[in-house]
């Protein structure tokens, strides 16, 4: 059964970046969610694979936005915000192309976003369960007490990667090159009047390889996301 006209166009973006291995199964699985509601789109977006994920998209005829040259997660999923933006989605959603996101929580996060009039929609995995006891997770504890500290708002999974955006979020990640898809860009947004909530989804382990993250990049990641969060986005106008 699929859903009326009047429903809102969403996107999802998938960013890939040497996903050979995971990103037909990926795919696979989001299509089994992308069919049954005529207003739910996907596009990948390959960042300079040096394997073959650009031709494992050519021949399965995935929509592909590529890029020639590797360029980060940053420049990919903007890539794929202004397609949004010029296409004239209403939503777009940030999702892995790894197995990580489950795409069965992509309706409840447009009904969230709906439901609640949100700007943006994070994944969390901790609205009803507890952080485990790992570097990562202390840094997301770290990370959750800076954004509260500098908006007064609470959010248990700053990190989550699979998030929803609103038309207006759309427009200012196709427009404004210090968008970046990472939590100091969320609490940048927040201070700024937009309205972040949370929804609860669950997550896997990657479908095949391994994350780039290793515990010193993780350790990096949190206290670079720390600096630009409690001094950095605050030079910057909302």
């Amino acid at each position: 059964m699929t859903n009326t006209i009047d429903e809102p166009n969403v996107l999802v973006i998938v960013p890939a970046y040497n996903e050979e291995d995971s990103l037909e199964h990926t795919i696979k699985e989001l299509l089994t969610v992308v069919r049954i509601y005529d207003q739910i789109d996907y596009v990948v977006v390959n960042d300079g694979s040096s394997d073959s994920t650009k031709e494992i998209c050519e021949r399965n005829k995935y929509p592909l936005l590529n890029l020639p040259v590797n360029t980060g997660l940053t420049t990919a999923f903007q890539t794929g915000m202004k397609y949004a933006f010029r296409k004239g989605y209403d939503y777009a959603v940030q999702f892995d192309a790894d197995g990580q996101h489950d795409p069965r929580f992509l309706k409840s996060l447009l009904d969230t976003a709906r439901e609640q009039q949100a700007n943006i929609v994070i994944g969390s995995r901790f609205i009803n369960e507890k952080k485990p006891l790992s570097m990562r997770m202390v840094g997301s504890f770290f990370i959750s007490a800076m954004v509260r500290m500098t908006t007064g708002q609470r959010l248990t999974d700053p990190t989550s990667g699979m998030r929803l955006f609103d038309r207006l979020m759309i427009e200012r990640f196709a427009k404004e090159n210090f968008f970046a898809p990472e939590p100091d860009t969320i609490a940048f947004a927040m201070r700024g009047g937009a309205k972040v909530v949370e929804s609860p989804v669950a997550m896997r382990e990657r479908f095949a390889g391994s994350s780039y993250l290793t515990a010193t990049k993780s350790i990096m990641y949190m206290m670079r996301m720390g600096v630009s969060i409690l001094l950095l986005q605050w030079m910057r106008e909302a």
